[in-house]
């Protein structure tokens, strides 16, 4: 039985719900292709932290939602091949319909299946990994298990980042940045909570990442020429983070 699909539209936000008030995912109608939300703006700080010009190629996005990480990567990042893996046809038919998701096939694979059970099969490795998948009432699953994050630690490749979207404000919450902590032998940054009790956790495989918060600030100036999106704000409380000692962020 597939989720209620509700839609609806405030002060220019178009936001989608799962028959609750839940905020699934939103769109400025007036730029479809920015980044509205807080955490999905913090989530692509990920894109910060490589400096390899082929980061990212291959992506990896784990739910759905409005599509606003999809169609983000999709207008900024030509040479990238989505795959994003949503397990309800609703969501996906939601997303066309009212959030303007690109029918591309050549660059953007949508795959309707468990996104769990998709990885656990999956071959692929990839450079960036995104997982944001709840159900309406705002729980995670199986996206939030060991098993889980030691199988996306796996698909990652040399220079591969996962960037997962957890709600600080719940219970589950510690015992979840364990098991990612378990999952990637602590090489692991969580942001600070945001406004809306969002937390956003980096892991990394592969390469060290140890780059000074200046170069992360020419990073993000470049980012912001390149896709408009400003992360000042996001390295501000980066300096926050437990990674961040003596100038230097190390993963």
């Amino acid at each position: 039985m597939s989720i209620p699909i509700d839609i609806r539209e405030q002060s220019g936000i178009r936001t989608l719900h799962f028959g609750s008030e839940w905020i699934q995912g939103a769109m400025r109608i007036a730029r479809p292709w920015s980044l509205e939300l807080n955490y999905t703006k913090e989530m692509m700080a990920s894109l910060l932290l490589r400096r390899e010009s082929h980061f990212p190629r291959k992506v990896l996005l784990i739910g759905l939602g409005a599509a606003s990480l999809t169609k983000f990567l999709y207008r900024n990042y030509p040479l990238a091949k989505l795959t994003v893996v949503e397990i309800e046809p609703a969501v996906i038919a939601a997303a066309r319909q009212f959030f303007k998701l690109p029918e591309d096939p050549k660059r953007l694979k949508i795959v309707i299946e468990d996104g769990a059970e998709y990885i656990l099969k999956s071959k692929q490795t990839y450079d960036l990994i995104l997982v944001d998948g709840f159900d309406a009432y705002a729980r995670a699953g199986v996206l939030e298990t060991l098993q889980f994050y030691q199988v996306v630690r796996a698909h990652l490749n040399k220079y591969g980042i996962m960037a997962a979207n957890l709600l600080g404000r719940e219970r589950g919450f510690k015992k979840t940045v364990e098991r990612i902590h378990q999952a990637f032998d602590g090489r692991v940054l969580i942001l600070p909570a945001c406004d809306s009790g969002n937390a956003i956790a980096f892991a990394v495989s592969g390469e060290p990442i140890s780059t000074s918060i200046d170069d992360l600030k020419e990073q993000a100036e470049t980012l912001k020429r390149k896709t408009g999106l400003n992360l000042k704000a996001t390295l501000a409380r980066l300096e926050y983070a437990q990674n961040y000692s003596g100038g230097i962020l190390e993963i």
